[in-house]
């Protein structure tokens, strides 16, 4: 898939804008690019552009120019929404999948959609008016990030052994300290390791340099005291697998569940993102402000941050102590007297 050959020129200007001038990652704009291709594949069927039989994910783009764009509506925008909610199906590459779209993806696609239409409107000026600017997105549930413990966090890094164990220990233990992104773990190159400071490359390919602590900077070092003997394919990349290729994310992912069900923890439960969640609640239970927390974790927003506030806020639990109600309970009434009527007395009826 390539944006630049198969994309309508209207939608290619705008990926082009995002990947040049926003420098976000080739991965961002082509789920940018897949978004859109779905959209006004919907939006050609539901005009009347195309037969009500034809498959939604053959249908052409490439005839999409801007009076088919301006012709969108909000109320266009809102049935898709439905359509994705109730029709389209999950996981288009397996057979026992189910139907409709999660909020958070729909979400996504919102924001696609509404991006789309400001870059049109702001940027290249080609409409007067946003039809989009009132587009709502789907609520979202706010589910508290899920984490290890400490002593769940030790347990897993005394667990590493076997096959390895040098390498894999060194990815833990920069999760755990450093909350690094998976994307930002496979991307470390061996130059970006600087004595006690790694320089990471994050969302939007905006760089920040990390501090590693006496543990990282060990577990890096007996890293590199394997990684240098073996003749690595890519000679850039810090972590490599066996086949001496740069380690990806699907094998980070694998590598971590199996280390999590050698620790006797649920692989279900927990995941490389889960570890970067771990890092910042520990982080933030031991003293690290939330404004620190957000630079260590490269997140543009500082409500992002927040979230990890809540995970286990002593505060609140302190607040909750001081109510001076707090310590009143029952009271354990005595047991009711039984009165005995003559027939009891007597023994019988």
């Amino acid at each position: 898939m390539d944006y630049r050959t198969e994309a309508p020129q209207i939608i290619r200007d705008f990926l082009n804008y995002h990947e040049t001038i926003q420098a976000h990652s080739r991965k961002t704009v082509d789920e940018y690019y897949l978004d859109l291709r779905n959209f006004f594949r919907y939006i050609k069927m539901e005009k009347g552009l195309v037969p009500r039989s034809a498959e939604l994910d053959e249908i052409p783009i490439d005839d999409v120019d801007l009076d088919l764009v301006r012709s969108v509506t909000l109320t266009d925008v809102y049935a898709y929404m439905s359509y994705l909610s109730r029709d389209r199906v999950r996981h288009a590459n397996s057979p026992e999948s189910g139907y409709g779209l999660t909020p958070a993806a729909r979400a996504r696609k919102i924001a696609t959609i509404r991006s789309f239409y400001k870059y049109l409107t702001t940027k290249a000026k080609v409409m007067a008016e946003n039809p989009m600017q009132d587009l709502d997105s789907p609520r979202l549930k706010k589910a508290l990030p899920r984490y290890l413990d400490l002593d769940e966090s030790i347990r897993l890094l005394e667990s590493v052994d076997g096959a390895n164990r040098e390498r894999d220990y060194c990815i833990l233990t920069l999760f755990l300290n450093c909350g690094l992104r998976i994307s930002e773990l496979v991307g470390l190159n061996l130059n970006d390791v600087r004595g006690d400071q790694l320089r990471v490359l994050g969302k939007g390919n905006k760089e920040r340099i990390v501090f590693l602590n006496d543990a990282c900077q060990q577990a890096v070092a007996d890293w590199l005291a394997v990684r240098g003997a073996r003749a690595a394919i890519d000679k850039n990349a810090l972590f490599i697998t066996r086949r001496h290729t740069r380690m990806t994310t699907d094998a980070v992912h694998y590598m971590v569940k199996k280390r999590l069900l050698a620790a006797g923890l649920d692989p279900s439960l927990y995941s490389s993102h889960k570890l970067r969640h771990t890092a910042a609640t520990l982080m933030l239970q031991n003293g690290v402000d939330v404004r620190t927390l957000q630079e260590v974790l490269g997140h543009e927003h500082l409500n992002t941050t927040q979230i990890y506030t809540h995970v286990d806020n002593e505060d609140l639990r302190v607040a909750a102590k001081a109510n001076p109600l707090g310590k009143v309970t029952r009271k354990k009434s005595a047991k009711p007297k039984i009165q005995e009527d003559d027939s009891m007395k007597s023994g019988g009826l």
